[in-house]
């Protein structure tokens, strides 16, 4: 299966082909091409739903993830005893939150979502950031991904540089 995009929003015009071919490279870049991955783009208001439901917080944001292997260390890759469990897990993008803050700060819009979704990649492949030693190995493990995707491409991507009480 590979990676299934879906865009269940229509606030904000999309290019599924580019943001399919940049997570192609991310997941060459980190070497889980084997594993499938699903992302769904959604607005502002299923964001939102979804991440009351899930993290108790009543706030659109940008990515939500959800591993398929919940306890997995950060940088250890999934042993799988089966075909079915060649599965990395499902990440939320929040399109909308995401071009707002690209308006803000006059941003590329598929740029920025590369970048989110590396960030979503990581929290599926074990790191965490809620504490600052985790929130540092994750921001150094995005950066190594970003500045290779950044060689690979031509483009130059950076990782988002929040704090963990503002995150996913």
């Amino acid at each position: 299966m590979g990676v299934v995009i879906r865009n269940l929003q229509k606030v904000v015009p999309l290019r599924r082909s580019r943001l399919r071919r940049d997570v192609d490279t991310l997941r060459h870049i980190l070497g889980i091409q084997k594993f499938d991955l699903g992302i769904v783009c959604v607005d502002n208001h299923r964001i939102q739903q979804i991440n009351n439901i899930y993290r108790k917080k009543n706030v659109p944001t940008d990515v939500l993830s959800f591993p398929y292997y919940e306890d997995l260390r950060p940088g250890k890759l999934p042993c799988p005893l089966h075909r079915d469990e060649l599965n990395l897990g499902d990440i939320f993008l929040g399109v909308e939150f995401v071009m707002k803050q690209c308006q803000e700060e006059s941003l590329d819009l598929h740029g920025c979502l590369t970048v989110v979704t590396a960030h979503g990649i990581c929290h599926l492949l074990g790191y965490r950031h809620e504490t600052d030693e985790e929130w540092t190995e994750m921001l150094q493990r995005e950066s190594y991904i970003l500045s290779e995707f950044s060689r690979l491409t031509g483009r130059h991507l950076e990782p988002l540089m929040k704090r963990c009480s503002q995150e996913t």
